[in-house]
């Protein structure tokens, strides 16, 4: 994922999510990666993928960072930094884990308050089936319906832990190892989040992010 500079809004209109949309597509065509989902949001975006190698994922978000940069400053007369940072990844186990990660970026506008159902903001992969691989595990048959079950927040603050600290997100042992075969330093063991048992959970008012 990766913010404007500043949290400053990057994409205004629905010809700037439209432009990045293709952006996104174009990377896809050029750089080996999987794509499983994405959603764009004003000021921020979510992808999740599966790329060959950790030099193929940075070559991919290179391309569109940069491609995403060049047609920010072209059609604003702009200048200077467009993104917050080089960008932030995480493993995913392709398990549960996996999912709790599609729906916490499918649900994304829904905690802004931007849409009452994911697939009714139009700038997710929900919109765009044509650009989104096979999925590692078994998709739910009923998507909407299971995009309906929000996160509780025990799930949601373990997916940004490893969102900002860039750690891996599994069972702990995979989390460990995974850890040790990427050389990411771990101040102590992690322990996996329970991923409950998949029931509704009661609302909470929307969240930001």
């Amino acid at each position: 994922m990766n913010r404007g500079n500043n949290k400053q809004a990057v994409f205004h209109d629905d010809r700037d999510f439209e432009k990045f949309v293709g952006i996104v597509r174009e990377a896809k065509a050029t750089v080996p990666v999987k794509l499983y989902a994405f959603t764009l949001m004003h000021n921020h975006f979510h992808l999740v993928l599966q790329p060959r190698d950790i030099d193929t994922m940075s070559r991919y978000m290179h391309r569109a960072q940069k491609a995403g940069t060049v047609a920010h400053h072209h059609r604003y007369d702009t200048s200077g930094h467009l993104w917050q940072s080089r960008y932030k990844g995480f493993p995913v186990q392709d398990d549960s884990h996996f999912l709790t990660v599609i729906r916490y970026v499918l649900q994304n506008p829904v905690r802004a308050g931007l849409a009452r159902r994911s697939r009714d903001y139009p700038w997710t992969s929900l919109s765009f089936p044509d650009l989104v691989d096979p999925w590692p595990v078994e998709r739910p048959t009923d998507i909407d319906g299971w995009l309906s079950d929000p996160l509780d927040d025990d799930l949601l603050n373990a997916v940004r832990r490893s969102a900002n600290a860039q750690f891996p997100f599994g069972s702990t042992t995979w989390m460990n190892k995974t850890a040790v075969q990427l050389g990411i330093k771990l101040t102590a063991p992690r322990r996996s989040p329970s991923l409950g048992t998949g029931t509704p959970q009661t609302k909470q008012p929307p969240n930001k992010q």
